[in-house]
């Protein structure tokens, strides 16, 4: 399926279902109480991004981990940034996204020193978002959190 821009779920989830089902018969250990997944959560242009997706169907708490902000709710890329970057914000501070109804999306992150660009943080099922910034703030040793870096390095080798 091609990638379409605002459906990454209907993409991906039906794959990351099969390898958490995989890992529930094969290595029930191993089954995780925690997703972090590289895609939004709740701050997507429909509030239900891939992040929500995946936790709703596999019912674990799930966190999205955006890289990128779509247009939600009056929040623009480029303001959220410009916004960041004047509030000298120092390594784990975070900038909350308030949309112009009041609603708050999610929170973008200045996730380590010499970092220009922040990370979207918001939640995807069960989780708040008080708990799902913490979970990131302990996870970043560079701009993306760990366990979505080593993710997605393992994914470009296949």
């Amino acid at each position: 399926m091609p990638y379409i821009a605002g459906f990454l779920a209907f993409r991906e989830t039906p794959v990351l279902l099969g390898l958490l089902q995989k890992m529930a018969v094969k290595e029930p250990a191993l089954y995780p109480q925690l997703l972090m997944v590289d895609g939004n959560a709740i701050l997507h242009p429909r509030g239900f991004g891939l992040a929500s997706h995946l936790g709703v169907l596999a019912d674990i708490p799930t966190i999205g981990v955006g890289k990128n902000l779509h247009h939600v709710d009056g929040l623009t890329n480029l303001e959220v940034r410009n916004v960041v970057a004047k509030s000298n914000l120092q390594a784990g501070d975070v900038v909350p996204l308030i949309g112009s109804t009041g609603q708050v999306w999610g929170a973008a992150l200045h996730s380590h020193e010499g970092c220009q660009k922040p990370i979207f943080i918001s939640i995807g099922h069960r989780i708040s978002l008080d708990t799902a910034v913490a979970v990131v703030r302990c996870c970043c040793l560079h701009r993306v959190p760990e366990p979505v870096r080593q993710v997605f390095s393992f994914s470009q080798l296949q």
